[in-house]
């Protein structure tokens, strides 16, 4: 089941706020986590076997923690967290990574390991970075520990953002979970927001990514520079509403609830340098990252070439996490050697330079960068960069005319993705505005952007979620 589609916003949507606002405080909890796993099995129902089993793993390895650390024995609690750890890694490497590491063994060595694959359940990469915050935070005293295992199964659970995140650290959220804000801010907020979302992925997404996929749906091999860059342009502008406009609805809905969950993204593509591109993008798994592996492995308060060591180490860890393929290792490879050469060479002539010059080459790298992300073969990387440096001639007819049909919708996505719109939408509908403008203003905007997107949910069939493969 996925945000954009007419089951989850006129059946279990509904149902689901009927029964948590009707229930009394102590079992809105559980009724969160009976329908998060109801949302997840709708797709996965064995795997949410997998899913109640990594809830009882970590909340019986942050008991654990607790109590070796209450006793005073510290080396049994480290001893605990590593546990849970190793069997998050191993579950995640098990359904994520096999299959890859098996079919490069076959390849490099000329054997035959038989390996029949196993389905990839979905937002396992998500959900598994979150469970493990949890014995984390328990084990560093950011954190207590959840004594209600109904709780901590909500927690790791949570259907707005179980799928495709924003990951949220368990310290974030912690006495959200014993008190969630409820009140009627929060829920027209959190209305809003998802409702952008939504916009976001249906008119602006999907419509982007119909015009990647007609580019390229009979592969790259042929195509124009004018078609590559069209293509990519696209693939850019797809990716980046499709997961920014998931995550506004994750974050609306946990609103809806009563959970404030940090943002995910803001406005990358104003970016003028990779380092603020990657401040700005997928914030939460930066900030993972950032907190649980860049920072323990000493961060920049090290040697030179320790620091060094760290950047790469979260780069390639980045690029794995993000898929079993050597293209997601060379995407992640590709930005850690970006951010290097920026940290110890270009920074200062980025600051120095006009913001348009510094503008368009972050988006240029950006851009490129894209391209390792959405191929997966080295030979279509390869083909598809050589089409953008014009290879296989300047333009032709057909990708003319697709330039001629799409050139405004291109338009409003340029403008879709800074934050003019939002600038606009405060100054006449903000809460600086009256207050009967203010509220009629966001019931209408609520209103029309909702029926449109459903319109077009109910027209269209095209509807994909990419970061569901993550």
């Amino acid at each position: 089941m996925v945000f954009s589609s007419v089951v989850f916003l006129f059946r279990y949507l509904p149902l689901v706020l009927l029964l948590y606002f009707a229930a009394p405080k102590f079992a809105r909890n559980f009724i969160l986590f009976a329908f998060s796993l109801l949302f997840y099995a709708w797709g996965e129902p064995v795997y949410v076997v997998l899913m109640i089993f990594s809830t009882l793993v970590d909340y019986t390895h942050g008991y654990l923690v607790d109590k070796y650390k209450k006793q005073g024995r510290m080396g049994a609690a480290k001893a605990a967290l590593i546990s849970s750890i190793v069997i998050n890694l191993a579950l995640l490497g098990f359904f994520k990574y096999t299959g890859f590491i098996v079919n490069n063994i076959n390849a490099l060595l000329g054997v035959n390991i038989p390996f029949n694959g196993v389905a990839l359940p979905i937002g396992i990469s998500f959900y598994t970075f979150q469970t493990m915050s949890y014995t984390i935070d328990v084990y560093r005293g950011e954190a207590m520990m959840q004594k209600n295992i109904i709780s901590f199964g909500a927690y790791v659970a949570l259907f707005p953002q179980l799928i495709a995140g924003p990951i949220v650290q368990y310290k974030t959220i912690a006495e959200q979970l014993e008190k969630p804000i409820i009140n009627t801010d929060m829920f027209s907020n959190g209305a809003m927001r998802f409702v952008v979302g939504l916009g976001k992925k249906v008119l602006l997404a999907n419509t982007a990514g119909e015009i990647f996929d007609t580019i390229t749906g009979n592969g790259v091999a042929g195509l124009s520079a004018l078609g590559a860059w069209l293509a990519i342009i696209a693939y850019t502008f797809q990716i980046y509403f499709d997961f920014s406009g998931y995550s506004d609805m994750a974050i609306g809905l946990g609103r809806i609830f009563g959970f404030k969950f940090l943002e995910n993204f803001n406005y990358p593509y104003m970016s003028k340098s990779v380092t603020e591109f990657w401040r700005r993008w997928h914030i939460s798994l930066g900030s993972w990252f950032r907190d649980y592996v860049y920072i323990p492995l000493g961060g920049n308060r090290t040697t030179k070439f320790g620091h060094i060591r760290n950047i790469l180490i979260v780069w390639l860890l980045t690029g794995v996490w993000h898929g079993a393929n050597w293209n997601f290792m060379f995407w992640g490879i590709y930005y850690g050697l970006l951010l290097l050469v920026e940290k110890f060479f270009l920074a200062k002539f980025l600051k120095r330079a006009p913001a348009i010059v510094s503008h368009i080459y972050t988006l240029a790298i950006v851009v490129a960068g894209w391209v390792f992300f959405v191929f997966e073969t080295p030979a279509d990387i390869g083909a598809f960069f050589m089409a953008m440096l014009g290879a296989n001639g300047a333009a032709d007819p057909t990708s003319i005319y697709t330039l001629a049909n799409n050139a405004l919708l291109l338009v409003i996505l340029a403008v879709a993705s800074t934050d003019l719109p939002k600038r606009l939408a405060n100054r006449f509908f903000g809460e600086e505005a009256k207050p009967i403008v203010w509220s009629s203003g966001r019931l209408a905007y609520i209103a029309v952007f909702f029926v449109i997107a459903t319109a077009f949910l109910v027209n269209s069939t095209y509807n994909p979620f990419l970061y569901f493969r993550f």
